[in-house]
């Protein structure tokens, strides 16, 4: 999943990119609304972090303009991240179109437990485990598994192998654009080529067909899972 962080504070920024990071995120972070206006405009993120106490243009400001529908991505969940525990402060951030708020300081489990539930909302799950036949991804307890009967079997999976697969389970039965899935991968991280797409789905083909499931790819435009015939 991709994210943009919306945050004045560089080391409040590193920690919340660094902790998201390493819960299988592609994270990036801008320290200004009108960055975060700019950027809104042309890239797609799957949600938004956004601080209310940015400089010149506050957070509520931001999320009132980025639910245009000029924008990429109008309609992605948006969290709020707020030191204002005044409750006109929040009524106002969810009346202009934020989805949830948490209040600083907070944990980083329980960010990341809302964020998991704004996501889901947001692809209409009503369960925090994707599956597609014997496959079942646990969002929330980042396990992988084939089941079939009463038998479990765990995959392991490497972070970003994590959110290939999770993308295609996502989409399924529909295929995912590779493009997509770049992004969900690096972010603004130049590091990673376009050829880090093919890397991993190869590594999860390895994984998941002896157990039925296939990935498929769809000649210029992505990748899609499929079960295999018996």
């Amino acid at each position: 999943m991709r994210l943009l962080l919306v945050e004045d504070d560089v080391m409040v920024a590193s920690g919340i990119k660094l902790g998201l990071a390493d819960a299988g995120y592609a994270v990036d972070w801008v320290g200004s609304g009108e960055r975060a206006e700019e950027v809104l405009r042309t890239e797609s993120f799957d949600a938004a972090i956004i601080d209310i106490g940015l400089p010149a243009m506050d957070g509520l400001e931001l999320t009132r303009r980025l639910r245009r529908p000029e924008m990429a991505s109008p309609a992605m969940p948006v969290l709020i991240l707020t030191a204002r525990d005044a409750l006109h402060d929040r009524v106002q951030g969810l009346d202009l179109g934020a989805d949830d708020y948490m209040v600083k300081p907070f944990e980083l489990p329980e960010l990341l437990a809302r964020l998991r539930a704004l996501l889901r909302r947001s692809q209409a799950a009503t369960t925090a485990v994707l599956s597609f036949g014997p496959l079942e991804l646990d969002t929330a307890g980042r396990r992988a598994s084939i089941r079939t009967g009463d038998f479990e079997q765990v995959i392991e999976l490497g972070p970003r192998e994590w959110t290939v697969l999770e993308y295609l389970l996502i989409n399924a039965p529909k295929p995912a654009s590779k493009d997509k899935l770049l992004q969900a991968l690096t972010g603004w991280d130049k590091e990673i080529t376009p050829n880090a797409v093919e890397v991993y789905v190869s590594r999860l083909r390895g994984k998941l067909e002896p157990h039925g499931v296939a990935l498929r790819s769809i000649r210029g435009f992505g990748y899609r899972l499929e079960l295999q015939a018996p």
